[in-house]
């Protein structure tokens, strides 16, 4: 056999064994027990929301009907204009016993919008306890419960939680959720597995006011493009703990372009190739089959290739049906088939990943340096919508 043939049968084998390994992480995440614990203290939940996609009024009033003595929802938005005022106000003529409030500023602290809308939110904060969650966000009655439960634990500095997607009609929201569900998620669990957990999730971050402030506030994270990584990090290098809760919340995926989900993967992945630039290099070995299969037509139908190729498709489709049924997802055989090109858009999101340092991020282009900070290379866009997809 040829070298080539040699090393894509050592991908394959590695891939295959990444895939078990992952279906195993998410069988153990989902046997672990929910606890939801009687600590209740009062807590602030601050959303950032730029413009109405990802269903943002039916995920706001899961916010609004939680099971939870006492809490406080502030939602800010940049543009007095932007229609996600429309849905505030009628949330608090739905709930008017409710403590929500709407900040409406677009005082910049830093590069990262999102990051610059929470600053602008903390300043109405009242309560010490404080939850971080993306405005495309749903959740059951119980989250407040269960994910305030963790810090409980005074070693405890930071929480959050995973999501699995939950796709819109269409293709390319089919596609863009199947990378959360299937990618994402996995790889999530195998890394806190393997390497523990020092970073956080932007979906949900729960932590204490003196906890934020003693590294210097939103103002601290806003240079930054993964703030919530940043966060993570200095939680755990001041010796602190830094825990994935049991709880999973829906995230609603919504692009409606293959022009909008390209820009949102390549955001992400620059994001985590600068966050873990080594890690993130070798996670090519998930993306095997796609290379698999471009190695049997570049190299021939030799049997052992045959074979590999075979058992890493057995695999993944075998990986794919476990995490669905993990996540309370239906097992759709058009999805099953959908596998091998979600791979390759993957694949190919992956290398474009390496020719430059752009992100496209409400309704902005940005360049990333080396350490993770942002630098706005030309104005905003004046669309809200895919501003608001780009940036959740």
């Amino acid at each position: 056999m040829s070298f080539l043939t040699i090393g894509l049968l050592v991908l394959a084998a590695v891939s295959s064994a990444y895939w078990l390994v992952a279906s195993w992480c998410m069988v153990a995440f989902r046997r672990r027990p929910l606890d939801r614990a009687m600590f209740t203290p009062h807590v602030t939940i601050l959303k950032p929301v730029c413009g109405v996609a990802g269903h943002l009024y039916e995920s706001l009033r899961s916010f609004c009907t939680q099971e939870y003595p006492e809490y406080q929802i502030v939602v800010g938005v940049r543009d007095a204009d932007d229609p996600a005022v429309k849905v505030v106000y009628r949330l608090m003529a739905e709930f008017p016993q409710l403590d929500l409030r709407l900040i409406v500023s677009d005082r910049p602290v830093g590069a990262n919008p999102k990051v610059s809308n929470l600053a602008n939110l903390y300043e109405a904060a009242k309560y010490d306890i404080l939850v971080v969650a993306d405005s495309d966000i749903h959740v059951g009655p119980d989250y407040l419960r269960t994910v305030v439960g963790a810090l409980e634990d005074p070693q405890v500095g930071l929480a959050s939680c995973l999501y699995r997607g939950i796709a819109d009609r269409g293709l390319w929201p089919t596609l863009g959720a199947m990378f959360i569900n299937e990618w994402f998620f996995p790889s999530a669990l195998v890394g806190a597995c393997l390497e523990g957990v020092n970073h956080a999730f932007g979906a949900t971050m729960v932590c204490r006011r003196e906890t934020l402030e003693r590294l210097g506030g939103f103002v601290a994270l806003a240079p930054y493009l993964a703030d919530d990584y940043r966060l993570g990090q200095v939680v755990a290098a001041e010796g602190k703990r830094v825990v994935i809760t049991r709880y999973v919340v829906d995230t609603a995926v919504t692009m409606a372009t293959l022009r909008r989900l390209f820009l949102h993967e390549l955001r992400w992945a620059r994001t985590y190739r600068t966050a873990r630039p080594v890690g993130y290099f070798f996670s090519v070995v998930t993306l095997a089959l796609p290379i698999s299969l471009l190695g049997i037509v570049v190299t021939g139908a030799a049997p052992a290739s045959v074979l590999s190729t075979l058992v890493l498709l057995g695999v993944r489709l075998g990986g794919t049906a476990v995490f669905s049924r993990v996540l309370g997802l239906p097992v759709d055989w058009r999805q099953l088939c959908l596998v091998p090109f979600r791979d390759a858009f993957s694949l190919a999101v992956w290398a474009v990943s390496f020719l430059g340092r752009t992100v496209h991020w409400a309704g902005q282009r940005f360049r990333v340096d080396k350490e993770g900070k942002l630098m706005r290379v030309d104005q905003p866009a004046k669309d809200l919508t895919l501003a608001a997809e780009e940036i959740s």
